[in-house]
């Protein structure tokens, strides 16, 4: 019932900003939340930020003053504007959309910090 379509990955340094977006369609259900996870190589997928229906906000703490999530005016795009890439911030980035019938999940987008 809903699919999402994550772009804007890629490659960046070391202090380097990389906006990622997922686009999400749906038909006869409502998205609550959507949200934006990680997953480091040999590591669990981790929250890195969620944006209710009503524009609360959440985030990790690792990326507080340095990530901000957004939603556009028709609720059917999320952003994930990064700054200040860390290494650490290297991983495949998730797009995660909360209905009643349960969360759905994009394919993921690959986002690389190396120098």
């Amino acid at each position: 019932q809903v699919q999402l379509v994550e772009s804007g990955g890629g490659l960046v340094q070391p202090g380097g900003s990389l906006r990622l977006s997922c686009a999400a369609s749906e038909s006869g259900v409502s998205i609550y939340a959507m949200g934006w996870y990680r997953q480091a190589p040999g590591k669990q997928r981790v929250l890195v930020a969620t944006i209710t229906s009503g524009d609360s906000t959440n985030y990790a703490g690792s990326v507080k003053g340095r990530f901000t999530i957004s939603r556009d005016n028709a609720n059917n795009t999320v952003y994930l504007q990064t700054n200040s890439l860390k290494p650490e911030d290297t991983a495949v980035y998730f797009c995660r959309a909360d209905t009643i019938w349960g969360p759905y999940w994009g394919q993921g987008t690959h986002v690389t910090v190396s120098s």
